[in-house]
């Protein structure tokens, strides 16, 4: 059985679980039937559940069950999706399609999908906190999905992009780090702090996702330029139609596939002391770097 028949099957394990949780939380809420539609038509529009199962992944590699980390894993996809709705939304990206499908927003309207994404942002902190675990636990749980996701991460970036602000690599790799990076630094560091890890673990998992999540960005942006949209499901040149400046732009498709063998290359050093346990987590970032979607 080879390597990537085994993270083949692991991803999709991991997947089956975080969808059955995902579907069962939506059942549980008492909210007008519409919203939840909307809610569920992005949450189930397709998408590889990277960081889920990242969160999962790094629960097992500091040596707990999987199990440990399912409401963060969830969580973490509930605002991942959040922000996707709203990233569409013509006030920002203005995109039609997303994961080959309509956006939220064509579906189901402007407003609604401001309404989904809102609530898919708040719900993600009541499914952490409604597990039962230590309370100095969940709030550092809180805290972290609060830091990564808001404006000291995720949104800074998008203002950072939505303002223009890259005038260099450096500017961009920043921006990055905060509009895609942070999310994948709060899946790792969710995952290792729901398994108690210690400090040193943490720190190893939090470099890790850094070297990830550029690495994630860069072959976005590759992609971008030589994707298409069968492959995407969406349709490319996105940037280069909106004046948005990409990691192709410094450096030429070519450099940017050897910073991508390069960040992968670091992410993969940095978790050798998990020895087998971090195999999963290897695999990701390998199998990440040669994505085509």
């Amino acid at each position: 059985m080879t390597n990537s028949f085994n993270l083949n099957s692991y991803i999709q394990e991991r997947c089956l679980l975080v969808e059955a949780a995902m579907e069962r939380h939506l059942q549980w809420l008492d909210s007008p039937s519409l919203l939840r539609e909307a809610m569920q038509y992005s949450l189930f529009a397709g998408g590889k559940r990277l960081r889920p199962v990242l969160t999962l992944a790094a629960a097992e590699a500091c040596g707990a069950e999987h199990e440990c980390a399912l409401d963060a894993a969830v969580a973490l996809e509930f605002v991942h999706t959040y922000s996707l709705i709203h990233d569409d939304l013509p006030a920002m990206d203005d995109d039609d399609l997303r994961r080959g499908k309509p956006t939220n927003h064509k579906v189901f309207g402007d407003g609604m999908a401001i309404l989904a994404g809102d609530a898919l942002l708040t719900e993600a902190f009541a499914i952490i906190s409604l597990t039962q675990r230590k309370p100095e636990t969940t709030v550092a749980m809180v805290r972290e999905l609060a830091k990564d996701a808001g404006p000291q991460g995720m949104v800074a970036g998008q203002v950072i992009d939505i303002l223009g602000q890259v005038a260099t690599e450096t500017d961009l790799l920043a921006m990055h780090s905060r509009k895609t990076g942070a999310l994948l630094r709060a899946a790792v560091r969710l995952g290792a702090i729901a398994a108690n890890a210690s400090d040193k673990q943490l720190q190893t998992l939090t470099t890790y996702a850094e070297a990830l999540g550029l690495c994630f960005q860069i072959v976005d942006d590759i992609l971008d330029v030589v994707g298409n949209v069968n492959e995407l499901g969406k349709e490319p040149g996105a940037d280069a139609r909106a004046g948005k400046k990409t990691i192709v732009d410094f450096w030429g498709v070519d450099k940017a596939r050897t910073m991508v063998a390069q960040y992968t290359e670091r992410a993969v050093a940095s978790i050798e002391d998990f020895g087998p346990r971090g195999e999963h987590l290897r695999q990701l970032a390998l199998n990440l770097s040669e994505r085509s979607s």
